[in-house]
């Protein structure tokens, strides 16, 4: 079999097998989930979230509101000082009315792998909703579902984003990558204290 032959069968495999889980807002408001896992995307100078963060982040508030969950998870890259996803994603929820306490930030979510085995093992998550765009959820969800999370997921797609086709095309190679880490599980970067969602999320402050 060819890699390109690979390719093309493990990505249609990743998208069929949880088609299912993908849920509109509507469905998600009856979840209970533990909480609701928004995805980190870039950022801009100032602290404005990207246009792709920002419908997530929106996204993920209005499931908050909905009632789908009282905990928010923001995961994030916060690898560098100069570089801060997580705290922009809290600021930008709070300035839109969710308790700060509500709010937990996962510093250390430095790809979707290591944002959903961190959220199983350091914020003691189990249901979850996950929020990012449609291209990108399929992967999210077969990565929760092989680390053993029941997890589904609400799509942020209210525009269309400026290099969107060369994001597709990563995206096939990072589902290969992503099913092979799931049959491996390697831990990721950071693990350390648990931070249990169901708490205080001000305990995740800088």
């Amino acid at each position: 079999m060819s890699v390109f032959a690979s390719i093309v069968i493990i990505n249609k495999y990743i998208k069929s097998s949880v088609e299912h889980r993908i849920i509109t807002v509507d469905e998600a408001a009856s979840i209970d989930a533990d909480c609701i896992l928004v995805l980190g995307a870039g950022v801009w100078d100032g602290g404005r979230p990207s246009h792709m963060l920002e419908d997530r982040l929106l996204q993920g508030i209005e499931l908050y509101k909905r009632g789908a969950s009282d905990r928010l998870l923001m995961s994030g890259d916060h690898g560098r000082k100069e570089y801060d996803e997580v705290n922009v994603m809290k600021k930008f929820a709070i300035e839109r009315g969710i308790p700060s306490q509500h709010i937990f930030m996962d510093h250390a979510g430095f790809s979707t792998y290591e944002s959903i085995y961190r959220a199983r093992d350091i914020f003691l998550a189990n249901k979850i909703i996950i929020v990012t765009q449609k291209y990108h959820l399929y992967r999210a969800l077969y990565t929760a579902e092989k680390l053993g999370l029941d997890a589904y997921g609400v799509a942020s797609d209210p525009r269309q984003y400026i290099g969107q086709e060369i994001r597709e095309l990563r995206e096939l190679l990072a589902r290969v990558k992503d099913f092979f880490y799931v049959i491996i599980k390697p831990e990721p970067t950071f693990l350390g204290e648990t931070i249990p969602v169901s708490g205080n999320g001000d305990l995740t402050n800088d």
